[in-house]
């Protein structure tokens, strides 16, 4: 049977739809329960770092609340935006700016999901959105979309085709995640906390910032960093990095794209990118540059703060700009227009750091830099196989490639 014998459905008639409950605190009653909202939901995960909760009642669960195998959707922001819910959090709750979609008994919620994940692909979704500015999908418009129902043995082995590649996307950002806490953690052990390999027989002296190993320098950011340098740029078509391509949470940088003219800031192999604009910093726009050719330059956005190790080694430079206590500093000392504020080079070019000796800084290079390495590798990885399963992911839903073969393929 092909896909374009397969039958073909209003979402509505075949799966339960409803909108999550309106946030209002002088209405609202019950519990206080963790809701998803629409920052929440990404596309095929969900971002469960910073929940906040709302007043539900008992009778509420049924209807606002979430069930392993439930399709998270958003109604706004960028409508369609969709993820599998797997339980991830227990008496999970959705705002009214999400779409709950549970499928019924003809259609396997994988399946739903990859299909939803094709047509978002193509704009399938666009002809439903209302609004002129800001887009909206609506249940009413939601219920009207046609999903495709094959028979449910095909549905299961399209689904398990593509979910093999998103179970090792996944363990791969799991990984990724892991290394990134490691790192962390032992910075902090080594020069937050200064339980570095022989911390024992180095006597603790005192300084204006508190009291350090004797050997450790206190010295202002730039003694330590280079801020903002302007490598030489090699001819045109450069690698440039807009914000967008930054993550929150890793060092990571998923993207880049290329143009023809140098434009904002410089870097290179080994520097690192901190955002200084609000609200990219406060949500923690930092990476690690590794994605280049060996002695590349490219370019990128201008609101980022270039950082090149000088006597502090490229991953320790990395790490004091992701801490909370550097962090806080940059916040702190933004300025400008409400909702346009930024950090300026000035404010922490004068920033006071303890400077280790250098073979402190060698020797947690040597321990470091393979975490970051693999890091880069695991992500090389992942980008490989989300280009397969996206070339795969058409070809599926349309028919034209045979399950047998597909599943021949998986890795």
């Amino acid at each position: 049977m092909t896909a374009f014998s397969w039958d073909s459905q209003p979402l509505g008639t075949v799966a339960d739809l409803c909108l999550g409950k309106m946030l209002d605190q002088n209405k609202n009653r019950g519990d206080h329960l963790p809701y998803l909202a629409n920052v929440n939901v990404r596309w095929g995960e969900f971002g469960l770092e910073n929940l906040r909760t709302m007043r539900f009642e008992r009778k509420e669960a049924d209807r606002y609340g979430l069930k392993s195998g439930d399709i998270v959707m958003c109604e706004g922001g960028e409508p369609g935006r969709c993820a599998i819910w797997k339980n991830q959090v227990p008496g999970m709750m959705i705002q009214k700016a999400l779409h709950r979609i549970r499928p019924k008994s003809l259609l396997d919620s994988s399946f739903l999901f990859y299909q939803f994940l094709h047509m978002g692909s193509l704009g399938k979704f666009d002809q439903f959105f209302t609004g002129a500015t800001i887009k909206h999908l609506s249940g009413d418009k939601l219920a009207k979309v046609q999903v495709v129902v094959p028979p449910l043995p095909i549905q299961h082995r399209i689904a398990s085709i593509l979910s093999a590649y998103d179970d090792l996307i996944e363990n791969n950002r799991k990984r990724i995640a892991i290394l990134e806490e490691m790192a962390r953690r032992l910075y902090r052990e080594w020069f937050v906390h200064f339980r570095y390999p022989g911390h024992e027989s180095v006597p603790v002296v005192d300084s204006p910032l508190g009291r350090f190993p004797q050997g450790w320098e206190i010295v202002p950011l730039h003694a330590a960093v280079c801020l903002n340098p302007r490598p030489a740029l090699g001819s045109a078509p450069i690698p440039f990095i807009p914000m967008n391509c930054l993550s929150n949470d890793s060092m990571l940088i998923d993207g880049i794209e290329e143009r023809e003219e140098p434009t904002g800031s410089r870097f290179q192999n080994g520097d690192t990118l901190l955002a200084r604009i609000t609200p990219c910093l406060e949500n923690g726009k930092t990476a690690f540059v590794q994605c280049l050719v060996d002695g590349q330059a490219a370019c990128g956005s201008t609101e980022f703060i270039v950082m090149r190790s000088l006597r502090l080694s490229p991953e320790i430079v990395y790490l004091l700009a992701r801490s909370d206590e550097f962090r806080g500093i940059a916040i702190k000392s933004m300025s400008g227009a409400t909702g346009r504020q930024r950090v300026q080079e000035s404010s922490l070019s004068g920033f006071k750091i303890p400077c280790p000796p250098a073979d402190i800084c060698s020797q947690f290079s040597n321990l470091a830099a393979p975490f970051f390495k693999l890091c880069e590798n695991l992500h090389r990885q992942t980008q490989v196989l989300r280009r397969t399963r996206d070339l795969l992911l058409p070809r599926l839903m349309s028919g034209q490639l045979a399950v047998e073969a597909a599943e021949a393929a998986v890795p």
